[in-house]
């Protein structure tokens, strides 16, 4: 796992989106179509927004899906992944398609079409987060590593659900839905390159436990630790709890002047 520490949300939401280009390029010349699987949350605003903004990518041959999505919210909501995603990213980019996750469709039905969507698919680029309990997608602790589908029907722990209302997506914990449709722990760790980004002191206690705790279904994030190629970017704040062994072996980006 590299660990890459930027000084600031911005400055992390640039070097993940050049990352990500940097990938999908390099992907674009092996492949005629790339697949590229999204995140949603506050932790993505900055680098869906700079990556949207990247040149010399050909979207045309760029198939997009997510990670996610509540089980019962139409895209409409304002908590609706969907309707994140159309607007911060896919209304953006000239994509040759995106697969919606529709979370007002039957739960079984839901997650049956996304298997359909991803099958026979490999995926070259995937983008995520880490929650405030350690989730990796909708994947709350303890989370299934060895779940056999790609996308499934999950229960949301308290604490995820706590986190979307602190996060402004829902005004009370009765308005989150209890359940959602996830891609699963293994499909996630199919993925050719992960790249990983964790804004914010909040997710200190879950960044330390992915980085250096033990590989267990209490902290989903520490599965990516088995991941060939999967780079964390941090802030100060987030890399805070780290080791100094662990922060030692961190690259830390130059601070930025001022424009």
């Amino acid at each position: 796992m590299q660990i890459v520490v930027a000084n600031d949300r911005d400055q992390l939401g640039l070097f993940t989106a050049e990352e990500a280009a940097k990938t999908l390029r390099s992907r674009l010349d092996e492949h005629a179509e790339v697949n590229l699987v999204i995140a949603t949350g506050s932790s993505q605003f900055e680098v869906l927004d700079r990556l949207a903004g990247q040149e010399d990518i050909d979207w045309s041959r760029v198939n997009g899906m997510h990670l996610d999505e509540y089980v019962g919210i139409p895209k409409s909501h304002t908590a609706s992944f969907c309707g994140y995603l159309e607007q911060r990213f896919v209304s953006r980019v000239p994509l040759k398609s995106f697969h919606y996750l529709d979370g007002t469709m039957p739960p079984n039905d839901l997650a049956s079409s996304a298997n359909a969507a991803i099958d026979g698919r490999s995926i070259h680029l995937l983008l995520c987060g880490i929650g405030e309990n350690g989730h990796l997608a909708f994947n709350d602790p303890p989370a299934d590593f060895d779940a056999p589908e790609a996308y499934k029907i999950v229960e949301l722990d308290e604490a995820c659900r706590r986190q979307q209302v602190g996060e402004g997506w829902f005004d009370s914990l009765e308005q989150v839905p209890l359940r959602a449709v996830s891609m699963s722990v293994p499909q996630i760790l199919k993925a050719e390159r992960i790249l990983c980004s964790v804004p914010d002191r909040r997710k200190a206690e879950a960044v330390k436990g992915t980085v250096e705790g033990d590989i267990t279904p209490s902290c989903p994030g520490s599965a990516l630790q088995k991941h060939g190629d999967v780079t964390l970017i941090l802030d100060p704040s987030s890399a805070s709890l780290l080791s100094e062994a662990s922060r030692s072996q961190a690259t830390d980006l130059p601070e930025t002047s001022p424009a």
